[in-house]
């Protein structure tokens, strides 16, 4: 999937490893302290519910990127389609992510054993990756969008994964 997504998006494929990568860096964390502060652990459900947020996060990029390819196709440069795109894909990821969290609420208060083990990780993976997005995602998209090298770049650049020609320039 990581091999595809940099196929189909070139450099912002960079971005969705990397922002995994970083994801996966908290979570851990978050795990850990977890375990350490209040002696929870992780089962195999919540491996389970880490796994299915994997995919609500990649959701959040392509929505994203999505979102920057429809900015760049109606005539916007590759710079105003990063900081324009963001904020509706923004709102789109919050419901996304909104809707993620209340089903893990829910199976959380109205279940037992394993099934809040999922609900529980989950729930804390959609919540970092609304993080995540804020202020991993978009600073970096945004930095690759207004720099030369990473809208120009031939065949790996911003620009060739939105499927445009358009440059840096305003």
């Amino acid at each position: 999937v990581m091999l595809y997504v940099i196929f189909y998006y070139r450099l912002l494929g960079v971005v969705v490893v990397s922002g995994l990568a970083v994801t996966g860096a908290l979570l851990w964390a978050i795990i850990a302290l977890l375990g350490q502060g209040f002696n929870i652990t992780i089962d195999l459900a919540g491996v389970i519910g880490i796994i299915v947020s994997i995919g609500i996060t990649v959701d959040s990029y392509i929505v994203y990127f999505e979102r920057l390819k429809d900015e760049a196709r109606s005539g916007r440069t590759v710079r105003s389609s990063v900081d324009k795109g963001f904020a509706s894909a923004f709102r789109t990821v919050l419901a996304a992510d909104a809707v993620s969290f209340l089903g893990a609420v829910v199976l959380y208060k109205f279940s037992i054993g394993p099934v809040q083990g999922f609900a529980l990780f989950l729930g804390i993976s959609t919540l970092l990756d609304v993080f995540v997005t804020y202020f991993f995602t978009r600073p970096f998209v945004i930095i690759l969008g207004r720099s030369r090298s990473g809208v120009d770049v031939r065949g790996m650049s911003v620009a060739s994964g939105l499927g445009v020609t358009a440059g840096v320039s305003s």
